[in-house]
């Protein structure tokens, strides 16, 4: 057995590899076939899957931890000053990611067979599948912050063929197009941080950085690592959704739903709370950059969770509770709990991939339908998926025993220790959370039917779809509980230790608060004893402001047009009058005194000579005319040689 894990652990490599391998293969060979497309993406998957779970068992056996991890390193490039490596660094943490990532990915790949069968672009969509897999997971094994940013900006790009694989749609390329602009706002900012790390210390080595920073900040002071980090941190920002840049998240809806569940599961939106964690130690060193990152994401999950309240088509109701999620991630984060982070990353992954293929079922079943007011009646037409659902909803509202209680609990008990605000923040996030969440479950499953039950016929989808829920529903109910009787803490554990068990005074209140708000969207919105409409003209402006999105999205259009577009146009006409102007005068002088100076240039002899004659005579004419002073000059001219 150890040998087995051995072998996985010095294949490791392969991880990202093979999907990689995947994509080039269905792009040349495949791209014809359904079958073996699907096949090779299906295959490459799960083997990573069970090299991830193999280096996950002998990362627990020989006690890996971040100061003594396993590393597999090659040159990538050297120059005089540069040395870069190119591997794999396996640690808890890593390992941990490897799993969730495969497992969600494959789970997806498997559902994807029968949410779209019969589409046009079968094989291209599993190729981008196989290069998404391939991208992030060579982020997550990277060794340093040069080969992570190579397979971030790949996670980008697969992002928005995935996004935009509707191309035919404009709705679709515009959301592709705004993801990626977008995303690159925050990646600029990372870049540069990046570069400022390999001028600081020569060299951008995860391990070799852990040595230098607690040194330099010793020597130095923290002020310009701080701003250093803050760089870093927009990339973030940025890839995982956080306020302000969070705009593009929800329009990634355009995308097939398997893509909506793996961009805002375990993938895609949680690489920049990788980011951040891969790099704790330069966060953890500086307490003001910290402080950023908590007020960030607590900010972040209250303001997308005000937003989600109000949503009315049901993939944009699960994207602005994912933005939130991911803020409750920052915000572990940045009060000091690498722990409780990573905890709700691994759980969210599993009950968010659950509700958003949860929703594809409904979606498939109901021909994209997607306003959850017109939905309702669902539950005695897809038991399974009504399962399903309101597994991920009980799980996401932190209901014990389901596996969002025991990772939430951390972040609270986490947020408490450090900063009443912030814990106050994130409390009544949970209970905002718990009741949009159950809102849309009591609006799309209960009531009475809001389609045309004499020509439509929702039913259950095609095996792969259903065996998918099923799984991904078990990981709900049981991963929370697991990681916590397991003692996952202890196992990815950086900095002081976590506190130990559950802390009921918090985890009591804050499940009370989601039972109640449970029980008032029951009331609104299930059992129809309270009246929506009421409730939302009473709350006014606040919930124009939250339908609305607090006009965020207007905010940028008209900053883009008043602001960026006028300053182009400032810029515009500098450029043309001012720098080309002086630039074509200076070239008008140039010609003009060329014209002057060529008519000098006759080429005829007997003219060159009249001129030479000419001024010798004037020479001579002078030299009579100002005496001995002349004579002087012109002798101490000649013996100067002139």
């Amino acid at each position: 057995m150890m040998n087995i894990f051995d072998t996985a652990l010095q294949l490791s490599w392969l991880i990202p590899v093979l999907p990689a391998a995947a994509f080039i293969v269905i792009m040349a060979v495949f791209r014809a076939s359904n079958f073996f497309s699907a096949a090779a993406a299906i295959a490459a998957m799960a083997a990573s899957f069970l090299l991830s779970l193999g280096v996950a068992a002998k990362t627990l056996l020989a006690g890996f931890t971040r100061d003594n991890p396993f590393v597999l390193k090659v040159t990538w490039f050297e120059v005089p000053g540069l040395h870069i490596d190119m591997g794999v660094l396996i640690d808890p943490l890593s390992a941990l990611m490897i799993v969730v990532v495969t497992l969600v990915a494959l789970l997806v790949e498997i559902y994807s067979l029968g949410y779209m069968h019969g589409d046009g672009g079968f094989p291209r969509f599993f190729a981008f599948l196989s290069l998404f897999g391939a991208s992030m997971l060579g982020l997550v094994v990277a060794v340093n912050f040069l080969q992570m940013f190579v397979f971030w900006e790949l996670v980008g790009l697969s992002s928005y063929l995935l996004i935009g694989y509707y191309f035919y749609k404009i709705s679709a390329r515009e959301a592709a197009k705004k993801a990626f602009i977008t995303t690159r706002a925050g990646d600029f900012g990372l870049l540069l941080g990046i570069l400022a790390l390999q001028i600081m210390f020569g060299t951008l080595d995860f391990a070799s950085l852990d040595t230098l920073i607690p040194k330099y900040v010793k020597e130095y002071g923290d002020a310009v690592l701080t701003v250093v980090a803050l760089l870093i941190f927009l990339g973030p920002v940025g890839k995982s959704g956080q306020f302000p840049l969070h705009v593009w998240l929800p329009d990634a809806m355009e995308g097939p739903t398997p893509v909506s569940a793996l961009i805002h599961a375990a993938t895609m939106v949680v690489a920049g709370v990788y980011l951040v964690a891969r790099a704790y130690l330069l966060f953890h060193t500086l307490p003001s950059a910290l402080a950023v990152v908590a007020w960030v994401g607590g900010f972040t999950a209250f303001f997308a969770a005000a937003i989600a309240l109000t949503q009315r088509e049901i993939k944009r109701i699960l994207a602005y509770s994912t933005v939130s999620q991911l803020g409750y991630m920052m915000l572990a984060l940045g009060v000091g709990s690498l722990t409780a982070s990573m905890f709700h990353l691994m759980t969210h992954a599993f009950f968010k991939a659950l509700m958003f293929l949860a929703a594809g079922s409904v979606l498939h079943a109901l021909h994209d339908r997607a306003d959850i007011f017109a939905l309702g009646g669902l539950k005695k037409y897809m038991p399974l998926t009504w399962a399903a659902m309101g597994i991920g909803v009980l799980a996401i509202a932190g209901i014990p025993p389901f596996a969002g209680f025991f990772s939430k609990d951390e972040i609270l008990a986490a947020a408490a220790g450090v900063s009443l605000p912030l814990f106050a923040l994130a409390t009544l996030t949970a209970a905002m959370t718990a009741f949009y969440m159950a809102r849309m479950f009591f609006a799309v499953f209960y009531g009475q039917p809001r389609w045309d039950e004499a020509h439509e016929h929702p039913h259950e989808g095609p095996w792969p779809m259903r065996a998918v829920l099923v799984v991904l529903a078990a990981l709900a109910v049981t991963s929370g509980a697991a990681g916590y009787f397991l003692h996952f803490g202890e196992w990815v554990r950086f900095g002081p230790p976590h506190h130990a068990g559950i802390d009921w005074a918090i985890a009591g209140t804050s499940t009370a608060l989601s039972v109640l708000a449970i029980g008032a969207a029951w009331l609104l919105y299930g059992s129809g004893r309270w009246s929506p409409d009421t409730v939302a003209a009473k709350a006014g402006p606040l919930y124009t402001l939250s339908f609305h999105k607090f006009y965020v999205d207007e905010l940028y259009l008209w900053f883009d047009r008043t602001v960026v577009d006028s300053l182009g146009r400032i810029l515009a006409w500098f450029d043309i009058k001012v720098v080309d102007g002086v630039v074509n005068g200076c070239g008008r002088l140039a010609e003009a005194g060329g014209d002057r100076l060529r008519r000098l240039q006759t080429g005829q002899v007997q003219h060159y000579a009249l001129i030479f004659f000419a001024a010798i005579f004037l020479l001579v004419v002078w030299m009579a005319a100002a005496g001995p002073a002349a004579a002087k000059a012109a002798a101490l001219w000649g013996g100067a040689g002139l």
